[in-house]
């Protein structure tokens, strides 16, 4: 007769059903709300609100210190019927194409002279930045010395010390000096953003490509049109965009140096939103000229995303 042995099952204590609430936060969906709760509710009281109220106030009579009534489009037909306000226009869409030109154009040419191997470059490449991380309204007083009618820098060198000049140049007092003095003022802090951020892009390619194109026997400029501007235009799109809006929705710089003058002709779409909303307070017209900045930032912002949506930019190639 055979003998039966019974193996020992291990005793293990009974593992209790999890919680509703331990269920609810091993949901991942339920993680994912939590976590961004913070941010969104950040952004609903910080932007969200405020862009609601502008855009509400847009549409009413609003004055500072009296509440408004509804009034439709009346603010936007005043508007169509202003000269300032339409000069505004003109010199916002001039400004903000004529400065980010230059400044692509100048930051692009300084990123590739930095790309390359030259003494100091981490020393030069923290100067460079010098104009972006100095507060803007401290660059404008400077601008605002420089271009000065009697104490004018640049004045005093053409013609006291070159005498290239028999009289100063009035840099704020007519309105095309004013408007390409702002220009060169933004251009000078705008220029290392730019300049940074190609670098970075540049530092990305391949030094092997390079090589190989110079075996091939490519110049200089077939590397930079079959190399270098196809992978940087990912980067070249972003960048574009940022620097457009913050062209475009620029205040500070003008505001502190010329406050929309000589006659109203440097103003921008931003600083005649303020100028006719807190000091003139129609909160409701300069609300209006706030909401028609709109349409041309939806428009920067989707050229950003249909640019960076053609993929194949980056091995150089259109999309199919």
């Amino acid at each position: 007769m055979s003998e039966v042995t019974t193996a020992e099952v291990p005793w293990s204590p009974k593992r209790a059903a999890p919680g509703a609430i331990a269920r609810l936060l091993d949901s991942k969906p339920v993680l994912i709300f939590l976590c961004l709760l913070p941010a969104v509710g950040l952004l609903l009281t910080f932007l969200t609100y405020p862009l609601g109220l502008g855009i509400w106030l847009a549409f009413t009579d609003t004055h500072v210190g009296r509440g408004g009534i509804f009034v439709g489009l009346e603010n936007f037909e005043s508007l169509w019927y202003d000269n300032v306000f339409w000069g505004a226009v003109f010199y916002t869409v001039f400004y903000t194409t004529v400065a980010t030109v230059l400044k692509f154009g100048l930051g692009l040419w300084l990123a590739l002279l930095l790309n390359e191997n030259v003494p100091l470059k981490s020393l030069i490449r923290a100067i460079i930045l010098m104009p972006w991380i100095v507060p803007t309204v401290l660059s404008a007083i400077t601008f605002w010395w420089i271009y000065d009618a009697q104490f004018s820098i640049i004045s005093y060198v053409l013609v006291d010390v070159l005498g290239w000049r028999t009289t100063y140049i009035d840099f704020l007092g007519t309105p095309w000096h004013a408007r390409w003095s702002l220009i060169a003022a933004n251009v000078w802090r705008g220029i290392p953003f730019v300049a940074i951020s190609l670098l970075a892009g540049l530092q990305t390619i391949s030094p092997s490509l390079y090589e190989a194109a110079l075996l091939d026997g490519a110049s200089s400029w077939q590397r930079f049109r079959k190399i270098t501007a196809p992978l940087l235009m990912p980067i070249l799109a972003v960048v574009l965009t940022f620097s457009v809006l913050f062209t475009f929705t620029d205040f500070q710089l003008v505001y502190a140096i010329t406050r929309g003058g000589p006659i109203n002709s440097t103003h921008l779409m931003a600083t005649l939103a303020f100028q006719r909303g807190i000091p003139g307070g129609q909160l409701g017209e300069g609300a209006a000229i706030a909401v028609s900045m709109i349409p041309f930032l939806i428009f920067a912002t989707l050229f950003s995303y249909f640019a960076l949506a053609r993929r194949k930019w980056q091995q150089g190639d259109d999309n199919e």
